[in-house]
């Protein structure tokens, strides 16, 4: 019998064939499962980033209000600080007013119109102080006038005035940052518990700037103020110098002396005062690069009288060609009173030397060494006469002879007895053979100021360098510019082993101008950057 074949049963519509389990075994399965699996996985997956979402947002939510009052905070601290951080108070015969304001640099600002006022490194940011010196109190007038020691009274009482002024000011600026903030707040926020929290962050701002101005503080930032005011009354503002390395304790007879001097500027318009210098202190005026310049000399004989000079010394280019008309200029010399010590530069010739020489007072030096206002002095002219930039002003030949007038120099300082205490170059490149023979090189030339120490020589003393800028703001020069060149100038402190203790740097605004900057500053203290700036000119080739 042949086989029996059942037959097929016929497909119904709508209904679905089963898969083979082959199918199934290789994973394909039904379309409709297929699908549901992968709905399935979408699903979850779009759950799982839900939640994800859902966990970060909700922290940022938090962030946006947390934010805000942050930015409050700040923006109205800073706002009420700057307008309304300040009180007056008497600090001893002065009648003052005190402020804070927000700041990146911190410093203090002295304000004593219509003298000029004092610039204090005294700390850093966020918070700058302004004390201003408004009027003597009217109570006190009586008897700074008729009573002999009453400004040095009205003085004494300058330090306690002053501290319980700044803890009164430091209260005050908490107080405006903390309302500042709760104005703004109630402006921005309208939220009572998120003004709260920008009161409380202004508070923990304003004490934190506070306290950061309190543990930046400098102690020795009243020995180096800059001045800036009219030159007459730079030295009555500032003071002397006498004291300038001495313990911290004294810095406040300083304080005590600044109030003092600008309550006799106030009390009595008729004279300056005249102060007392420490016995044996020697002050000499370093110029340099004069360049025929007219307005140098009336500047010069302000300093030297009011600054009570002992002597000038010159670092050379007085003229600008060296020609027998420019002569002329230098007879200016003999009416300063003081001794002048002089080296020629490059500008100078034979002539010029010459005619400086035959000037009351006038020394002029190439390669000796001369006892002269209480110092001892060893100097040398600039090798090259090139008023015109000719020759060999640049390159090795020129570099070769401005090393070897430096070595000649170096020689005469050592065979000198007793110790030179000063040696003059024109260009700064000669000092570097100078190093280690004496303690301070004067130079010139370049027309940009510095002062550092040379690199040391093994088992010698350390020898500064000070490079003056143009007395004569680089003459006609100084006027090809958009502004014109500032006339600069030193004021040099010499204690009684001779020894540079400080220095005034002092600056007219250029050509026709009245204007002055004057920065002390005390030797050992110098900035990095002023250092490399020296540098960097021991090193340069001449451009002058």
């Amino acid at each position: 019998m042949g086989e029996h074949v059942q037959p097929r049963r016929p497909r119904q519509p709508g209904r679905r064939r089963r898969p083979d389990r082959a199918g199934q075994q290789r994973g394909y399965g039904d379309g409709a499962a297929l699908t549901a699996r992968l709905r399935a996985r979408t699903l979850a997956t779009l759950r799982r980033a839900g939640a994800l979402a859902r966990r970060v947002a909700g922290p940022a939510r938090r962030a946006r209000p947390a934010a805000a009052v942050a930015l409050v905070a700040v923006v109205g601290a800073v706002l009420a600080v700057a307008g309304a951080a300040r009180l007056d108070a008497d600090l001893g015969p002065f009648r003052s007013t005190l402020a804070v304001a927000p700041s990146l640099t911190g410093d203090t600002d002295i304000e004593i119109p219509p003298l000029g006022e004092l610039l204090l490194d005294s700390h850093d940011g966020p918070v700058h102080l302004t004390v201003r010196l408004d009027r003597l109190d009217q109570r006190r007038t009586t008897a700074l006038i008729t009573e002999p020691d009453g400004v040095a009274q009205a003085g004494a009482t300058a330090l306690s005035d002053l501290g319980d002024a700044l803890v009164r000011l430091g209260l005050r600026t908490v107080a405006v940052a903390v309302l500042g903030a709760v104005v703004l707040g109630w402006v921005v926020l309208r939220d009572r518990r998120r003004v709260a929290a920008a009161a409380v962050t202004a508070l923990a701002l304003a004490l934190a700037a506070l306290a950061a101005g309190g543990a930046t503080f400098r102690r020795e930032a009243l020995a180096e103020p800059r001045y800036e005011g009219l030159l007459t009354n730079a030295p009555a503002v500032v003071g002397d110098a006498r004291k300038v390395a001495d313990r911290y304790e004294e810095y406040a007879a300083q304080l005590q002396k600044l109030l003092t001097n600008v309550g006799r500027l106030y009390s009595t318009v008729s004279s300056l005062p005249t102060f007392e210098a420490q016995p044996g202190t020697v002050r000499a005026l370093h110029v340099s690069d004069l360049h025929l310049n007219p307005t140098a000399w009336p500047t010069i004989r302000t300093v030297v009288k009011q600054f009570d000079v002992d002597l000038v010394i010159d670092t050379g280019d007085i003229t600008d060609w060296g020609s027998e008309p420019e002569q002329s200029y230098v007879d200016a010399i003999g009416g300063l009173g003081v001794p002048y010590v002089f080296i020629p530069g490059n500008h100078d010739s034979a002539g010029t030397a010459a005619a400086v020489a035959r000037q009351r007072g006038a020394v002029v030096l190439d390669n000796r060494a001369v006892q002269v206002g209480g110092l001892r002095l060893a100097g040398i002219g600039d090798p090259r006469f090139t008023p015109d930039k000719a020759g060999a002003t640049e390159g090795k030949q020129g570099l070769e002879r401005l090393r070897e007038s430096g070595a000649a120099l170096a020689a005469t300082v050592r065979a000198t007895s007793p110790s030179v205490d000063v040696a003059l170059v024109h260009d700064p490149v000669s000092a570097a053979s100078l190093t280690g023979t004496v303690p301070l090189v004067l130079a010139g030339h370049t027309h940009q100021r510095a002062f550092a120490p040379l690199p040391a020589a093994p088992g010698r003393q350390r020898t500064w360098l000070s490079v003056s800028g143009s007395t004569g703001g680089a003459g006609l020069r100084g006027l090809e510019g958009g502004e014109p060149t500032p006339l600069s100038m030193s004021v040099l402190y010499f204690d009684t082993a001779r020894r540079l203790q400080a220095y005034d740097d002092i600056r007219l605004g250029g050509t026709g101008q009245s204007q002055v900057t004057l920065e002390r500053h005390v030797v050992g203290a110098v900035p990095p950057a002023t250092a490399a700036g020296t540098r960097g000119i021991a090193a340069a080739t001449d451009t002058h």
